[in-house]
């Protein structure tokens, strides 16, 4: 005679079968070992959730190597930092992979502004330097604190953030995430220089500002 599972013991078994299931990924699983993008087919017709595969024949090594990280970036613009990103965009080995990187490089006291990653989670490795950095959470608390070279600072993914140089030589990092295109939003940009724009009077609202001071914001942030 067959003997019945006490029910806490079935959901608990059906629970493990099922956690399997749940997406914890920025990307979905790859389905084989390699497939190299393939930019040339996205100037015709076709469209997809990502890229299409080159070829296996026409795969090189090259596909697989990049050099975008090896200079810093230029740093002298407003907020004096700079983003060089080693993505599936510019790095076709990298399509189905689920992970890219970027090197940030910040001027004397220069700031990466508050923005998001809406596909990935980021870790930051210090190169040189030291960075003030934080994240907010959906509670609206601050996760902050400093950083120094040779150390890491996770940001989850989703969540608005930022790195500040705190002092007055350059400083760089690398970052990782766990996406091949994680996608950046950069809250003032975003909000400011949007096309077409957000009105005026949303915005005067959300910050409480009048609609003058507004306007004086977007001019600082034309559309991309």
């Amino acid at each position: 005679m067959a003997h019945k599972l006490p029910a806490a013991i079935l959901l608990a078994v059906l629970l493990a079968l099922a956690a399997p299931l749940v997406v914890v990924a920025g990307d979905p699983d790859m389905l084989q070992d390699v497939c190299v993008a393939d930019y040339h087919s996205l100037k015709g017709p076709l469209r997809l959730n990502g890229f299409p595969c080159k070829r296996h024949e026409n795969v090189t090594a090259n596909d697989f190597i990049s050099v975008l990280l090896a200079k810093p970036g230029n740093t002298g613009n407003a907020v004096g930092s700079a983003v060089t990103a080693a993505t599936v965009e510019r790095l076709p080995g990298l399509n189905t992979l689920g992970v890219s990187m970027a090197r940030i490089d910040f001027a004397p006291w220069g700031v990466n502004p508050p923005h998001t990653h809406p596909r990935a989670t980021e870790i930051i490795f210090v190169l040189q330097g030291s960075l003030d950095v934080g994240f907010v959470t959906t509670a609206n608390r601050l996760f902050a604190r400093t950083v120094c070279r040779g150390e890491v600072f996770v940001f989850p993914r989703g969540l608005v953030h930022y790195q500040r140089n705190n002092g007055g030589t350059p400083a760089a990092v690398i970052s990782a995430f766990d996406s091949q295109l994680p996608g950046t939003q950069a809250v003032a940009q975003t909000l400011f220089g949007a096309s077409p724009a957000v009105p005026t009077d949303v915005l005067a609202r959300a910050f409480q500002i009048d609609a003058g001071l507004v306007e004086a914001i977007k001019s600082k942030f034309p559309p991309m």
